[in-house]
């Protein structure tokens, strides 16, 4: 399945999408996409829904976030050997872990701010997963049962305030609309090998990031009982896992940085598209 939400900001209705591309309206079965939604359970009775029995959405409305209520949003630093190389830096010997606030997320394609001190807005095309059952000490072998599914993030990122400052990766992370998630949740029955999936990111029509969830270095089971081990994930909660190479920072001889009125594509094989024009925060 995939599923979605749409509507205005905060006011955002529970969807699906049928197999012609319609929109499905969910509002009269669940209140949202949500931790309380998508469990086994939830999921199971959505899948049992005929779509063509829900209202279909007319028109083409603003899509939100794919996940609303989300608790953590929780990001995994320099996972793909190539992206840490053109960072300059090592392999990790752990996953790195940063923190992303939830005040961030925002629709697929809506605008993303570059906020008004910003010397460095940067892109990052990532897979993210969707955790759908309480997650705590998990073998990696069990991790895959904690999965509702999958979805595109665009970890936008200032690099100045990211590295250059002093403190933690999450003020680099954070600001409003450098979350972009969506368009859709797809559901992981409908994605048998996440570690076979083609990714890119394109900025006014130039390609920056060709790559594959393949070369990630840690892989998604083992992330999933990476992080149970020093916290416990909740329904709703997002690991967004990592970007290929390609992003701004990594351009040579010079790098290249976002600027207001620029458009930003991106996408993962099977699990859609985002759109975002840059405006100045």
């Amino acid at each position: 399945m995939k599923l979605l939400r749409y509507g205005p900001k905060g006011q955002e209705k529970p969807g699906m999408l049928d197999a012609s591309g319609t929109i499905r309206d969910l509002s009269g079965v669940i209140k949202d996409i949500d931790g309380t939604t998508i469990g086994a359970e939830g999921l199971a009775k959505l899948a049992g829904l005929e779509p063509s029995t829900l209202p279909a959405v007319s028109g083409n409305p603003r899509l939100g976030a794919c996940v609303g209520q989300v608790g953590k949003f929780i990001c995994i630093g320099l996972n793909y050997a190539d992206h840490a190389a053109e960072s300059g830096l090592a392999v990790p010997p752990e996953p790195v872990i940063f923190m992303k606030c939830t005040s961030a997320i925002c629709g697929p394609n809506d605008d993303v701010e570059i906020p008004r001190t910003s010397e460095k807005t940067d892109w990052e095309v990532e897979l993210g997963v969707v955790i759908g059952k309480h997650t705590k000490y998990v073998d990696e072998k069990d991790a895959m049962d904690h999965v509702a599914g999958y979805c595109v993030i665009n970890d936008v990122s200032e690099r100045a305030f990211q590295a250059e400052r002093a403190g933690q990766w999450t003020k680099g992370k954070s600001h409003d609309t450098f979350g972009p998630t969506g368009p859709w949740l797809v559901t992981k029955d409908e994605v048998p090998d996440p570690q076979n999936l083609a990714m890119w990111l394109e900025v006014d029509g130039h390609r920056y990031q060709d790559g594959s969830t393949k070369t990630m270095v840690y892989q998604v089971p083992h992330l999933v009982s990476y992080l149970s081990q020093f916290m416990s994930l909740q329904p709703g909660d997002i690991i967004s896992t990592g970007t290929p190479p390609g992003v701004g920072m990594g351009v040579k001889p010079n790098p290249v940085y976002l600027k207001p009125g620029q458009t930003m594509k991106l996408g993962i094989d099977g699990l859609g598209e985002q759109t975002q024009k840059t405006v100045q925060a």
